[in-house]
């Protein structure tokens, strides 16, 4: 389980309560799952559907979501495809194909799917191991988010009644969680409550008083970082947008007043990072799986608390520090009001009286507003100061938003937020540009590649071989493959230009107070780095073996390190010897002569487009293997 975790998600160890989730999954129970948003949900199938034998099927709500998760499934060497209204005929046969013949692993479809002619007979002809219920709440007229397409699941548990299902969601009340267990018709779940506490995100509320003003100011603390401002109406979104681009930040709006393919462009941009600000109503954020939003402001009330939690939920996934705002005003209840006036059934109008009477409870709150969030979500948080939200940490409002709007000064708070440690930020800068470079090249988000975390840790540790890249979180064997190479020519050029030492430690990153970011160490106070990096004991082991004529994969297996790090330990010694001997390490002429043909047509010796021409037959180590040959010739 641990080997699948690190090789295909690139992760050493589980997060709470994912591994006993897993174990029950693989036992062949039922369960439902409710975690946080970014408390890693998905691992909770995913994992399991690579070690089962048979096809996991994933119920999920909005097709950007499943598009984001199948390219970071495929990312990380894993077998995945959607199945939704965007695929042609051609696509669906083809998805249909792989699903029958085995080879998939992963299918994401949406609820709606269930009702269209003809998807009943291609589910006669799989087999399947597991079926996820993503966003389960939304099978639950008690949720925040009811969608009666969801309501159609129960013919498929009627259809694999021995099939596992595993329901997860991030936002469920205790009446939600036992309707779920009702309308998916649950065979004695076990249910897995982690804790709905996100230590990494500060809660504050302020008075809705000169918004556009505050907004700005708080904006000025987040220049260039991802940031979701959610508005009432598509008239405030426009306006907003409007008024931030006078002030020079790139945003854009996505309301249900635009056009399905313009909310697709505007949701593309933002997940790209081409624009860093998202002004948006409620409509926007479910299907999306960005992890390095740094700010959610609430412009006006949100409808709900489960809203708002999921909402703001949609900050620091990736365990970073970020910042709720919610800016409160009494005006806002009144358009509520007079909304649910309107609605025709009381009873969902009683239900939308509870939930904004919730809300405004939570902006009227003196205390913790963590404490008040957990105890919604039925959670005992017995913390007397959780030090990360304006009820903790006592702040006067003005003087922040003072604060705010001077980015050189620090604020004058307490905090006990996780961050990584201090970490080199021209590095990271030139890291991240690298990670959005190849992202536009493959055509994915540039968080698929690499997310902000990981990058951290590399300008923090400064990896300079395959096997330290490797140890960092976020990278298994597929990634090492893909884009180690590049980012450690990155990584061991700067070091070199700037005279870094070096000590690869293999740390683990804990949760500490958040520290500034230095710039790397001036010449004059750094020790000088050997030029010769690859000189040494791990280079001189293989060479020794080499010279003995041993084959690659019994050089790993001795030295216990992976036959891609053997193949980059001969690029190096070949590069400083061109004469040295491997030629029984020769690839087979055929292929050989195909994979230097496609060298030739990418006009690179770098890996990714010659992956690209050559698909799947061909796997990195043998195109970096062949590399070594076309190096040395």
């Amino acid at each position: 389980m641990l080997n699948t975790l690190k090789k295909h998600f690139g992760y050493d160890k589980f997060r709470p309560l994912q591994k006993e989730v897993i174990d029950e999954v693989l036992s062949g129970k039922d369960c439902v799952v409710l975690m946080p948003t970014g408390g890693g949900k998905s691992l909770c199938f995913q994992l399991p559907a690579l070690m089962l034998d048979g096809l996991t099927i994933v119920v999920s709500p909005l097709i950007s979501l499943m598009k984001d998760q199948v390219d970071a499934l495929q990312m990380n060497g894993v077998s995945a495809a959607l199945w939704n209204s965007t695929l042609s005929r051609e696509e669906i046969i083809e998805v249909a194909a792989r699903a029958k013949s085995g080879e998939l692993k992963i299918l994401y479809v949406a609820p709606e799917r269930f009702a269209v002619a003809g998807f009943d007979r291609f589910l006669d002809t799989i087999k399947l191991s597991l079926i996820a219920v993503d966003e389960a709440h939304c099978i639950s007229e008690w949720g925040h988010d009811f969608r009666p397409d969801y309501r159609n699941l129960k013919l498929l548990r009627k259809k694999f009644p021995k099939t596992p299902v595993i329901a997860l969601t991030a936002t469920a009340t205790e009446k939600v969680r036992d309707d779920i267990i009702k309308q998916l018709d649950l065979k004695k779940p076990k249910l897995f409550v982690s804790s709905f506490n996100r230590p990494n995100l500060s809660y504050e509320v302020l008075p809705k008083k000169d918004s556009l003003k505050t907004v700005v100011a708080l904006l000025a603390k987040h220049r260039d970082e991802s940031v979701i401002i959610y508005c009432f109406s598509r008239n405030d979104t426009e306006k907003m947008v409007d008024n931030l681009k006078k002030f020079g930040y790139k945003a854009l709006p996505y309301h249900a007043g635009l056009s399905a393919d313009k909310r697709s462009e505007n949701q593309e941009k933002f997940i790209q990072d081409k624009v860093n600000i998202i002004v948006a109503t409620i409509a926007f954020g479910m299907g999306i799986d960005k992890p390095d939003v740094r700010l959610v402001i609430h412009h006006s009330l949100p409808k709900s608390v489960e809203g708002y939690y999921q909402e703001t939920g949609r900050a620091g996934r990736d365990g970073l520090p970020a910042r709720c705002v919610l800016l409160f005003s009494y005006s806002d209840k009144f358009k509520h009001d007079y909304f649910i006036r309107g609605m025709q059934d009381p009873m969902e109008q009683s239900k939308a009286e509870e939930k904004l009477a919730h809300v405004i409870s939570y902006g009227n709150q003196t205390g913790c507003r963590r404490r008040f969030l957990l105890r919604y979500f039925d959670e005992d948080y017995t913390v007397k100061n959780c030090g990360n939200c304006d009820g903790c940490v006592r702040l006067d409002p003005i003087e922040m938003i003072q604060e705010f709007s001077l980015p050189d000064r620090e604020r004058k708070t307490k905090s006990t937020t996780p961050d990584t440690t201090n970490f080199d930020t021209a590095l990271f800068e030139e890291l991240r540009q690298l990670r959005t470079s190849e992202a536009d090249h493959l055509g994915v988000p540039p968080y698929v590649v690499f997310g902000d975390k990981t990058l951290r840790e590399m300008a923090t540790s400064y990896p300079q071989t395959e096997d330290e890249f490797l140890v960092l979180n976020g990278i298994g064997q597929q990634k090492l493959a893909q884009f180690g190479e590049l980012f450690l020519s990155v990584i061991q050029k700067y070091v070199e230009s700037n005279d870094i030492q070096t000590t690869f430690i293999r740390r683990n990153l804990a949760v500490s107070p958040p520290c500034r970011a230095v710039s790397p160490p001036s010449s004059s106070s750094a020790v000088k780095k050997p030029k010769h990096t690859f000189e040494g004991t791990t280079y001189d082991e293989t060479k020794k073996f080499l010279k003995q004529k041993i084959p690659i994969k019994a050089i790993a297996e001795i030295r216990g390190i992976t036959e891609g790090t053997i193949v980059s330990h001969m690029e190096k010694i070949i590069s400083e010897d061109k004469s040295f001997d491997i030629s029984y390490l020769q690839p087979e002429k055929k292929r050989f002569d195909i994979i230097a043909k496609a060298f030739k047509k990418a006009n690179t010796y770098a890996l990714t487009p010659v992956k690209e021409i050559l698909g799947d037959a061909y796997t990195y180590d043998e195109l970096r293997l062949a590399r070594v040959f076309l190096n040395k010739n």
